[in-house]
């Protein structure tokens, strides 16, 4: 959290130091984005792959919507 003097000292910055910090800030977050994700490191991703039971739910549900579209 931030304390309320470093939020005072940003405030009263005149306009080229305050777009300078948020510069700075903005820098700093995209390159810990930039680190999140590493070339050659292998990363588990969701599939509905072998989701058997979705896949079920969703066939009886198609297949009550017919039946309520045929009556």
């Amino acid at each position: 959290m931030l304390s309320g003097n470093l939020l005072k000292s940003l405030r009263d910055l005149n306009r080229a130091d305050k777009l300078y910090a948020v510069q700075v800030l903005v820098s700093g977050l995209a390159q810990e984005e930039a680190n999140l994700l590493q070339p050659g490191v292998p990363y588990e991703v969701s599939s509905p792959d072998n989701s058997f039971g979705a896949a079920q739910a969703m066939l009886e549900f198609l297949e009550q919507s017919k039946q309520q579209q045929q009556t």
